[in-house]
């Protein structure tokens, strides 16, 4: 068992304005910890909290605990066991909680959701990782007396004991559906409908389809992008002590930790992004145009800007500039600190709408999408995501890649890309847009050079258990001079 801790007390430097507003001449204690929580095992309390804050808010499980371990001040042991938990937890729901209403006799809604929360911690250290049994009941029992009594506190014992009897493959032997794709969803963690997204995406290599969930189902390493014309590859991964990518000539590949204690992401010498979406950039960089490319790009989905900023870079190199359009006020400005000395223009705008003068020469549209290749990424997204999400989605997408094709010149290209392999969100997108638009769809494996297996046909596809990346699909588009 993690041997729990006294958070450390805070205190405000010699300097800091007090509530009057003039200064403080000695440091001030923060207010102690309570005494309630003080003797838990903070590890598994900090997962708690977590779980909690998705279930009750709707919050993101990779934005809250960050901002957590550091208020609590875990150790890095203490705060991987908290990561561990509370992600690992989030992803496993649906298996965690046919198992829960099994064991408990009732379905998921009849228990109650504070109660909820510590039983699939609890059930998922009994299933899925090597801590003891004793140890994941008794820390699980104790979080729930310290807040609901002792009542409550002997319910999660008895369900957490029965959890416990069995295994997770008894488990899955025992409530698993029966058909293939059903099982392997069930086992790995998945809603059946994406499960079955990803078969059909597939097509002929629809065995690999427990590869892609065991792969989306793990927790992914941290990919760093080296910044074009500040620094390389090869000197970021000398710096931070990663690994070069294999595809991508800017990335750079960690086990963990928190990439923004790094000092080169830090300096803005470098970000974090997915080698799969610098994959994306790096195409539309160097997809063949008809006619001189006079340095005019465009980003027409660029929140939160992280591929806006290699373009920045890229395009900076050439003598160009980048200009970005986000609708939202708050992501625009995240854009702007992500480009800060880029070339790059940011206008608060519907991409549909944007106003701009077309006349670009290359365009990326990486269209708003249900985010179905980049799961494993947002631990809890695989059980918000509805298939009736789809439907309003591929409207916009269509528009936006129409919106493009008008903006963009005779012989550019428009590089239109998602975070999903949805065949909606993707072949059929860019198959309507050939039909009704007259683009010319390139080959664009030309534009990922030294990438295998990215599927049959001109456009990409890259998948986790193949590639390392995220599930991102992209299509070079481009308008005939006449």
């Amino acid at each position: 068992m993690t041997e729990s801790r006294r958070p450390a007390r805070r205190t405000q430097g010699p300097g800091a304005k007090n509530a009057t507003g003039g200064k403080n001449t000695k440091p001030k204690q923060a207010k102690r910890p309570d005494p309630a929580t003080a003797g838990l095992d903070q590890p598994r309390l900090a997962a708690r909290d977590v779980l909690r804050a998705v279930r009750e808010r709707d919050a993101y499980a990779n934005l809250v605990l960050p901002g957590l371990l550091r208020d609590r001040k875990l150790d890095a042991r203490d705060a991987a066991l908290a990561t561990e938990l509370a992600y690992g937890a989030a992803r496993a729901q649906g298996l965690l909680d046919a198992v829960i209403a099994h064991a408990a006799g009732r379905p998921i809604e009849e228990i109650d959701g504070t109660l909820l929360d510590v039983l699939r911690l609890g059930s998922y250290q009994l299933l899925r990782t090597r801590v003891a049994p004793h140890a994941a009941v008794a820390t699980s029992v104790d979080l729930v007396r310290a807040e609901n009594g002792q009542g409550r506190a002997g319910f999660v014992n008895a369900v957490l004991r029965r959890v416990s009897e069995r295994t997770q493959d008894e488990w899955v032997e025992l409530l698993a559906p029966k058909d293939p794709v059903g099982r392997l969803a069930f086992e790995h963690a998945h809603p059946l409908w994406i499960a079955q997204v990803f078969a059909d995406s597939l097509g002929a290599a629809a065995g690999e389809l427990e590869d892609v969930l065991i792969a989306d189902d793990a927790r992914p390493a941290v990919h760093l992008v080296a910044r074009p014309g500040e620094i390389s590859a090869e000197e970021l991964a000398l710096v931070t002590g990663g690994e070069i990518g294999p595809y991508s000539p800017y990335a750079v590949h960690l086990d963990g930790g928190d990439p923004g204690q790094l000092e080169a992401v830090r300096q803005g010498l470098a970000g974090v992004q997915d080698e799969g979406s610098q994959l994306v950039a790096r195409a539309l960089s160097i997809a063949p145009l008809e006619g001189e490319d006079s340095g005019r790009w465009l980003d027409l989905c660029a929140g939160p800007g992280g591929k806006a900023a290699l373009l920045g870079a890229l395009a900076g190199i050439e003598g160009g500039r980048l200009d970005a359009v986000e609708p939202v006020e708050h992501r625009a400005e995240l854009i702007r600190k992500t480009t800060r000395e880029l070339p790059v223009d940011v206008h608060v705008a519907d991409g549909r709408e944007s106003g701009l003068e077309p006349g670009y020469d290359r365009i990326l549209v990486d269209a708003p999408c249900t985010g179905l290749g980049a799961l494993r990424r947002r631990p809890e997204a695989r059980w918000r995501r509805q298939p009736s999400d789809v439907a309003p989605l591929v409207k916009l997408q269509r528009e936006l890649l129409a919106a493009a094709i008008e903006l963009v010149r005779p012989g550019g290209v428009v590089l239109y890309s998602t975070c999903s392999p949805h065949l909606s969100e993707t072949l059929a997108v860019v198959a309507d847009a050939v039909r009704r638009h007259g683009v010319v769809e390139l080959d664009t494996k030309e534009l990922v050079p030294g990438v295998p297996d990215v599927g049959d046909g001109s456009s990409v596809q890259l998948w986790p258990h193949r590639h390392g990346t995220d599930a991102m699909f992209m299509a070079a588009l481009r308008k005939p001079l006449a």
